[in-house]
């Protein structure tokens, strides 16, 4: 049996959007393929790996595993949406400053996840920015660099 296209609102980088698509439909999808925010990555397809990560209702949540139906009427954030006017959000800068990347295809999925640890410990120590980013991979292995991006982040956050 075929899914049937519902009419969802969503709310992404605060604007209103409305998208007609089967309620299973991923969020990355309907982000990359409807919307044009690209900057969000696909990556395992299956929650894995971190590329997808968005802000849903503040928190770094997954969303090539969540369907459009849970995220209907709830506030979305993806990178694009972090900086303000023409200011890179201070996670943005800290990542440019301690070129906390290589290829930097796991940039967005670990700035989101950094801007959620930031928001709810704004002093993390090194094993809770660990911990926090333990479910992202980096391929290229800049792990150094993105742990002290994150440390620069919460210094730039903390001023």
């Amino acid at each position: 049996m075929a899914s049937t296209d519902e009419t969802f609102v969503l709310k992404v980088n605060g604007a209103e959007h409305t998208v007609k698509a089967p309620g299973t439909r991923s969020l990355l999808t309907v982000l990359r393929d409807d919307l044009g925010l690209t900057g969000t990555k696909f990556g395992c397809g299956e929650g894995e790996c971190g590329a997808c990560t968005v802000l849903l209702d503040g928190r770094a949540t997954r969303s090539c595993v969540l369907p459009i139906s849970a995220a209907a009427g709830r506030s979305v954030i993806t990178v694009e949406g972090l900086a303000a006017e023409e200011k890179l959000h201070p996670v943005q800068e800290a990542f440019l400053e301690a070129q906390a990347f290589q290829c930097g295809y796991c940039t967005p999925g670990m700035v989101m996840t950094t801007v959620d640890l930031l928001q709810h410990t704004p002093h993390p120590t090194k094993p809770q920015i660990r911990e926090a980013l333990a479910g992202n991979l980096c391929r290229c292995a800049a792990y150094t660099r993105i742990l002290r991006a994150v440390q620069l982040a919460a210094e730039k956050m903390g001023s």
